[in-house]
């Protein structure tokens, strides 16, 4: 069964800012300096400690310290006391900051943020036995010890062809951009549209950074032969691949978009884009979570903030279900087909160790954005 968010276990210490060794106390009055105290965390044989790997200074020290925030709440929210967090920052070095995880003796790593970290971490976590549920999005990294929790591209292409197809549209075009982002949309794009019946007529890509999305919408739109288009990047240059694309094709072609859209003020305000699809990860519990973050941190959360709070989620549910503190983490609970349940919906992890998530899609309409096809409440729907 799905694991509701209503799952309540009692009470919860944090250990914020985390990572730091905490001193012994120190030794009786000498005429000698006190010796150096055994670096470690105390020992502790109630709770689980899990480690969380983020960047809490550096260029992406705000977003690490948001997702901080948010496994607080999760612990907090839910009146956990089977669970010590302890926070690493990745930006002083994602190695050492596993090396001391591994050291404080935590059975399970959540994070890093970055991909680039995770081989780092890694190679710390692996000989200890410890496994990492990494935020980044990146599907390449994930292994039998590595799950993948960020929200992939290849999810949201799929979601939205699918509806597509379904709503009649056959024949497909896109435009990507260059590089790893646009690699990866591509290939889910034509796996996608394979996948449901319909035929690739064209993919135009560009070099973000000036204007060649402009040229890109101009080639394909004189090639034609299309009844969707799909533009994979975020708001602002979407609207200027529509731009293109609209006045040159009729009412009969949709434009789509990608999980880069989730969010964006100026999505409903441009009428280039009226009438799009998207997919992305249900925003109806996020707006409640945003409410209660700025009531305690005085701020705005970031959106990937949510991963954090889901991971504790998931951490707890499996220590309700049976994981002993001074254990190792049971891996293969991971793998559960019915899933778990997050802020951002259903979501469970495939053979592959990346995450799977239930999506909704949206339309763009005058002034607002509406869902059209809820995501399923379970994977069983």
């Amino acid at each position: 069964m799905v694991a509701g968010l209503g799952l309540l276990l009692a009470g919860c210490k944090v250990i914020p800012g985390g990572g730091a060794p905490v001193p012994g106390p120190d030794p009786l009055p000498t005429p000698t300096p006190a010796p150096v105290a055994t670096p470690g965390l105390p020992v502790d044989e109630t709770r689980h400690r899990v480690a969380l790997l983020v960047p809490m200074s550096g260029d992406n020290g705000a977003v690490g310290r948001s997702i901080a925030n948010a496994t607080t709440m999760a612990l907090l929210d839910t009146n956990a006391d089977t669970i010590r967090i302890t926070t690493y920052d990745t930006a002083t070095g994602a190695r050492g900051a596993a090396q001391r995880a591994i050291a404080d003796g935590n059975a399970l790593i959540l994070g890093p943020l970055l991909s680039a970290d995770v081989s780092q971490a890694l190679a710390a976590a692996r000989p200890a036995d410890v496994p990492m549920i990494t935020f980044s999005n990146d599907s390449q990294v994930a292994a039998p010890d590595v799950f993948v929790m960020g929200q992939a591209p290849e999810q949201s292409v799929e979601r939205t062809i699918a509806y597509a197809r379904r709503a009649g549209s056959a024949r497909f075009a896109a435009i990507v951009p260059e590089g790893e982002y646009g690699d990866r949309a591509a290939a889910a794009f034509r796996t996608a549209v394979a996948g449901n019946g319909g035929t690739v007529s064209g993919i135009e890509s560009y070099s973000r950074g000036n204007t060649s999305i402009v040229s890109a919408a101009t080639r394909l739109s004189q090639k034609g032969g299309y009844d969707a288009v799909l533009i994979a990047d975020g708001s602002r240059l979407a609207t200027q691949a529509a731009g293109i694309l609209r006045p040159r094709t009729t009412g009969s072609v949709r434009l789509l978009g990608t999980e880069l859209w989730s969010g964006e003020s100026d999505v409903p305000r441009t009428p280039a884009l009226r009438g799009a699809w998207f997919s992305a990860m249900s925003d109806g519990r996020f707006r409640r979570f945003s409410e209660s973050y700025r009531t305690r941190f005085g701020s705005q959360p970031y959106r990937v903030s949510t991963l954090g709070y889901d991971a504790v989620l998931l951490a707890l549910r499996i220590a309700g279900d049976g994981w002993q503190p001074g254990q190792p983490f049971p891996v293969a609970r991971l793998r559960d087909e019915d899933g778990f349940l997050g802020l951002d919906g259903v979501f469970r992890f495939g053979r592959s160790g990346v995450v799977e998530r239930a999506m909704e899609v949206r339309e763009v309409r005058d002034g607002q954005v509406v869902i059209v096809s809820p995501a399923p409440a379970s994977f069983a729907d």
